[in-house]
């Protein structure tokens, strides 16, 4: 992408982190609530192994999302992050499993495993601040997700988390960027994106 892409990427991260300060914490409690609910519908299939992250800061959702994935028989692998690469995996087993970690993430204390643990996961649970409805998804910009996506599934569900109003008509898109198939959101619960 050229110099004048990664601006725009750039405006659209400060507009969206921006916005998701300004909403109040009962909004957010109440939006994280929708998301550990509408998460079962994930897993009603019952897939035995779902990809996910532990919500922090801003984000939307909650560890409640994680334990609706569990609670719907499904083993959680959440990623141990590491130097810029390929994230490495290791089991959610429960809130009191995980510890803290760089940038303020939480991480799980189990065995790690290797960037290929992706690969067993049927559902791909991802954050995101931003998903256009072909798909495109926009992070934070570490690659971290660009990095790993590569050793997932081929049919992998790819899943992005996002509040309502972070659906968006069109984001910029680099030739590496995988599109997701859905974005899960609190008030449309999953919602199925033309680049499925």
């Amino acid at each position: 992408m050229d110099v004048a892409g990664q601006r725009d990427k750039q405006r659209w991260r400060t507009e969206l982190l921006a916005r998701r300060a300004a909403v109040p914490p009962q909004v957010r409690a109440a939006e994280s609530a929708a998301l550990a609910s509408a998460a079962r519908a994930l897993v009603s299939d019952r897939p035995e192994w779902v990809a996910a992250y532990v919500p922090v800061g801003n984000e939307p959702g909650s560890i409640d999302l994680l334990d609706a994935l569990r609670s719907g028989g499904s083993r959680v692998l959440l990623p141990v992050t590491g130097p810029p690469g390929p994230l490495d995996w290791a089991e959610y087993t429960g809130a009191d499993s995980l510890r803290p970690a760089r940038w303020g993430l939480l991480e799980p204390s189990g065995d790690r495993m290797s960037c290929a643990a992706i690969g067993l996961a049927s559902v791909v649970v991802i954050p995101a601040l931003a998903v256009d409805r072909r798909g495109v998804r926009l992070g934070r910009g570490a690659g971290y997700y660009d990095r790993t996506l590569p050793a997932a599934r081929p049919d992998a569900r790819l899943v992005a988390v996002v509040r309502d109003d972070e659906v968006v008509e069109r984001l910029p898109e680099e030739p590496h960027d995988r599109r997701m198939g859905w974005a899960l959101t609190p008030g449309g619960g999953t919602r199925l994106l033309d680049g499925n």
